[in-house]
């Protein structure tokens, strides 16, 4: 099976090498789990593999997003000059826009740029601006299937549950996704606060199911993939 590499240092081994080739993956976490920096870190080694990635942002501008990949020493704009990589901004403050971009600007973006790599920063946002849950589950089935059908690997970002961080808010996105990888963050006894990640699924991957603690560094996220929650 043809797998790719997340990105992220610790997390291939718990996926058992990486996420497979043509799967959409949720990434779950409330604020300050590292959500965008996981998408970005996704995208980054998709363009340094050679691929070709599109970067969907619903919360940031495009600047923010370079500066926030910058921070971790990802620099975005050769791959941006080359044309090998898209930042494409959606406006959750602009419905009307927005539907007229999901229904054909950006299917047909996806289509003719040819992306290897997308992720969309965040689902949860996108689906929001739909009040009727069957139009929400539509645009998200179709958006998962257009990005399939372009042949490539997506990440898709969203708000976890308040009261259960294995699901997302609005309880659709984990359905539509072959895989659920979750983050959240523990306080312990001694008030210290660590972020853990769990794999809640991935079809066709035999990976662990174990919680594992993780830290975001100056290179982005670690996972300590041989390290027991105490």
């Amino acid at each position: 099976m043809d797998v790719l590499s997340t990105g992220v240092d610790g997390l291939d081994e718990m996926l058992d090498g990486g996420v497979p080739r043509g799967h959409t993956v949720c990434v779950l976490g409330s604020f300050g789990t590292g959500k965008t920096t996981f998408a970005l870190q996704f995208v980054m080694e998709g363009l340094l593999e050679g691929d070709k990635a599109i970067y969907v942002t619903l919360e940031e501008d495009v600047d923010s997003i370079r500066a926030s990949a910058a921070k971790f020493g990802w620099e975005m704009d050769k791959f941006l000059e080359k044309k090998t990589l898209a930042i494409y901004k959606l406006e959750p403050a602009d419905l009307k826009a927005t539907v007229a971009k999901l229904k054909s600007e950006l299917p047909d973006f996806l289509r003719k740029f040819g992306a290897g790599r997308v992720a969309i920063d965040s689902v949860s946002l996108l689906t929001m601006m739909f009040p009727d849950e069957a139009e929400r589950r539509a645009r998200l089935f179709a958006l998962t299937e257009q990005i399939k059908k372009g042949g490539a690997t997506a990440v898709f970002t969203a708000e976890a549950s308040d009261d259960n961080p294995k699901a997302s808010r609005d309880g659709l996105v984990e359905y539509v996704s072959d895989g659920v990888i979750a983050l959240r963050l523990h306080e312990r006894p001694n008030g210290e606060v660590q972020p853990l990640i769990q794999v809640v699924k991935m079809r066709r991957v035999k990976h662990q199911r174990r919680v594992r603690p993780y830290n975001i560094t100056e290179h982005g996220i670690v996972v300590l993939a041989d390290v027991e929650i105490m």
